[in-house]
């Protein structure tokens, strides 16, 4: 009879009996000690193997989102910069002493506002000196025509000659020609007076006194006053010129609205920041060639005054709403050799590598134009630990620092 171990091929075959002797005994407890160590061995290992069966098996701690569906807008993000609407620097067009200023540093003012007063008393005079000049004009030119038209009887009675009649005729149209150019100079010096009050010409706010009260000014050199316009008020930015013709035939279509985010107050975070809507109105009419970019400008009511001129902000274009998209959390898109995929869990919690085309990200989101249906489990945080088909169990706590191994190879 024959008998065969695992691990190892040993038989043992029945021999002719014989009688014992003792060397035979000792080979055959060798052989049996020998077989007991070898089968202890096997034991171990098929232990082991069974082990590390059972831990890859195990499921794997996975964070887990649906996808959803969602109007997403397309969006073209830039800094942009804070323009006023209209600035206008406030000269003085005669020279003179500041008699009153009729506004406080940073004050909101209105179109036609009394800003400043400048000593009215030389223009004044000047006033009254052209209006003396034009009565006394005005009545040498009464004489003149009462004696052209005399000269001009006599001379159809022959009495006066015609060389009396040409001189008067000459004087009373040079005083005429008198009489005209003074009620310029009144009209000029009228002028002057009505320039010793300084206006606002737009509706806006103040900026920084450069005179005080009792100052000289120059005209026209003296820059006085800044007026900015902040209602409404310009935001510019630049986009790529690749993305000018999207815009434009979006303009075409619609109108584009601007969004701006401003810098947010000290303790609050930027998604706290207050947000601004305006209206593209202005593309240039010319591509930077130094930057390959084009300059547009947004207006905005800015009723508010959260928006400041000279202030940076973030800007968003939208040019388009996506309707009814299939988004995924951004964490749950990998990337590899063959292209973007991600994990969807399936009924019997296991997961299938799922290949996907993505399009526009969006506040954390990416679309996912193929490849993920709206309800469906993905995984966003534990792919490193995952293969296809494998089984997984649910966490909300963070199961990973890294990112898939695939993830490490470049697309």
């Amino acid at each position: 009879m024959a008998k065969s171990f695992p691990c190892f091929n040993l038989t043992l075959k029945r021999r002719k009996r014989r009688a014992p002797h003792a060397p035979y005994l000792l080979a055959w407890a060798s052989l049996l000690s020998a077989a007991s160590l070898f089968l202890s061995g096997c034991s171990d290992s098929s232990q082991d193997d069974a082990k590390k069966s059972s831990a890859g098996t195990a499921a794997v701690p996975v964070v887990t989102a649906r996808a959803e569906t969602k109007d997403v807008p397309i969006e073209l993000r830039n800094i942009g910069n804070v323009e006023a609407y209209a600035t206008v620097n406030i000269r003085s067009q005669i020279t003179g002493q500041i008699t009153k200023i009729h506004f406080l540093e940073g004050q909101e003012v209105k179109k036609g506002d009394l800003l400043f007063t400048i000593d009215p008393r030389p223009a004044n005079g000047a006033l009254r000196q052209a209006e003396a000049d034009l009565k006394r004009d005005q009545a040498q030119l009464v004489s003149a025509k009462l004696e052209f038209d005399r000269t001009k009887k006599l001379l159809e009675s022959s009495i006066a000659s015609r060389d009396d009649y040409d001189k008067a005729e000459a004087v009373f149209h040079a005083l005429e020609a008198t009489v005209m150019s003074d009620e310029a100079s009144i009209s000029r010096a009228q002028l002057q007076v009505e320039f010793t009050a300084l206006r606002s010409p737009i509706d806006g706010r103040t900026g920084a006194l450069m005179v005080r009260e009792g100052n000289i000014v120059k005209a026209p050199d003296d820059l006085l006053v800044t007026i900015n316009q902040v209602h409404p008020i310009y935001v510019t930015f630049s986009v790529p010129e690749q993305d000018l013709p999207a815009i434009r035939r979006r303009m075409g279509e619609t109108k584009l609205t601007l969004e701006v985010q401003a810098a947010s107050e000290p303790g609050l975070t930027n998604a706290a920041a207050p947000k601004s809507r305006g209206e593209l109105s202005f593309v240039d009419n010319g591509v930077d060639p130094a930057t390959g970019r084009i300059k547009m400008k947004a207006t905005f009511p800015n009723e508010d005054n959260v928006l400041w001129p000279g202030q940076f902000v973030q800007s968003t274009l939208i040019l388009d709403t996506l309707k009814q998209a299939v988004v995924v959390p951004t964490p749950a898109v990998q990337s590899s050799q063959s292209g973007d995929f991600v994990f969807a869990v399936k009924p019997g919690n296991t997961v299938e590598k799922r290949s996907i085309q993505t399009g526009f990200a969006w506040l954390g989101s990416t679309v996912v134009e193929k490849g993920v249906q709206s309800g469906e489990t993905i995984v966003t945080d534990g792919q490193l630990r995952l293969t296809d088909g494998a089984h997984v169990t649910f966490t909300s706590e963070p199961v990973q620092s890294g990112t898939n191994a695939e993830t490490a190879v470049a697309p």
